[in-house]
Parts: structure tokens; sequence; C-alpha cells
């Protein structure tokens, strides 16, 4: 990697990326090359640009940051990638880590936080958010106290594109044609994630989606 790292800046708000961009061109090193209005487009950059890292939002219609990091971190001598949101949330940060992100940066603190976490990613550090472990520990001891179980497993990413595209709305018909496959395959990956969660409905694997952020609230 040259002296000056090259970024991809991914997030569907015009005026998100307006900002952020803002503070990273104005930082000494930091250059911002590229940008994206979806977790598709973003891994698309990936592939045919020189980037030395990506910084995505959680939540991008298409596909969402959290599966474009799985899709970017599947290649060898792949990019550094950073995750923005707007959730101080256990679950995205998790499913970041998992992702293969270098950090979880909070759209909040994000003038603060945001060129420290850059650079920490491009020296291949990871980049925890202020107060983030005292949160997760609090979190994990009062979980274990109420007797809670805790998930060991997630959703396969096929699953996971599913959930998403199920709760934005779209038809067993509709989501077969998105991801080309067949309706009969379709049902049969939503019978196995209702398994998974113990949920019923749409309207649960909505509010799923949400907190797993794969779809805004």
């Amino acid at each position: 990697m040259s002296d000056e790292a090259r970024i991809l800046l991914a997030d569907d708000h015009a005026l998100v990326r307006r900002g952020v961009r803002l503070i990273l061109d104005a930082s000494p090193g930091l250059r911002v090359v590229a940008e994206a209005s979806d977790g598709a487009e973003a891994v698309a950059l990936t592939r045919a640009s020189d980037i030395d890292l990506v910084i995505m939002d959680v939540a991008m219609p298409r596909m969402t940051g959290l599966q474009a990091a799985r899709e970017i971190t599947s290649h060898d001598a792949h990019p550094y990638i950073l995750m923005l949101s707007m959730f101080d949330n256990e679950q995205y940060f998790f499913e970041a880590l998992k992702a293969g992100a270098s950090g979880y940066v909070l759209k909040s603190v994000v003038d603060h936080d945001l060129v420290t976490a850059c650079r920490a990613a491009v020296r291949g550090e990871s980049f925890l958010y202020p107060g983030v472990e005292s949160a997760l520990v609090r979190s994990y001891l009062e979980r274990i106290a109420r007797g809670e179980a805790i998930p060991t497993s997630v959703l396969t990413a096929r699953e996971d594109e599913v959930v998403k595209l199920i709760a934005e709305g779209h038809s067993s018909k509709e989501i077969a044609r998105a991801l080309v496959i067949s309706v009969k395959t379709v049902e049969r990956h939503r019978a196995n994630v209702l398994e998974k969660l113990g949920m019923r409905d749409r309207t649960e694997l909505t509010r799923y989606a949400i907190r797993a952020g794969l779809v805004e609230p």
C-alpha cells in the first residue's frame, strides 16, 4: 500500500457520503477515490479498482454492508473494511466482525472516531469504539443472569439474503427471480429461517432483519 490510503466510501445517503468524504479528504494519508450507493456497487467497485480500505454503512438497499463485507473478504488480497452505523448495537457489532470488518464506527461520532479507525485499519489493527467493551460485557452478564441462551450460530449468507428481501416486502416469486433460484427453494429457506430463529411470520422476520442490520427501520 502507498503512503496514501485509497478509500471506497459506500452509503445510500448522498449527504452522508459528502460529509464523511470531507472529513477523510482533509486528513493526511487518506483519500476517497470511489463512492457507492449500495453494497452490490461497493463489491463491483472493489473488484475493479485499486482500493486499500472500504468504509460501508451497515444497512443499504440491494445488498447490505454486512453482506458486501462477506463477499469482499471471501477473496484473497481484499482491502480492509470499516462498518458505519447509526446503531450502538451488539448484534451489529459482532456481525460486522464476523463479516471480516476491522472495526465499527458510530455515525453519531464519526467526526471524532473515523480517522482514527481508518488509520488503525490500514495498519492491520482493529478499532473498537469507546465504551463498546464495557457495554458488551455488561449485556452478556445481564443475559446470563436472566438465564437467556447466548446464540452460537447465525443464518447463512443465503438465508440473510432471503430474510432481507422478505423484510423489504418481496414475494417468493420476486425473491426467486432476484436470487436466480426456484420458488420452492425460497420457501425452504424461509421455513429453515423461521425454525432457526423460533419465529412465525413476516412481521417477526422484519423485526429481526432490522436488528441484524439487513434493512433500515
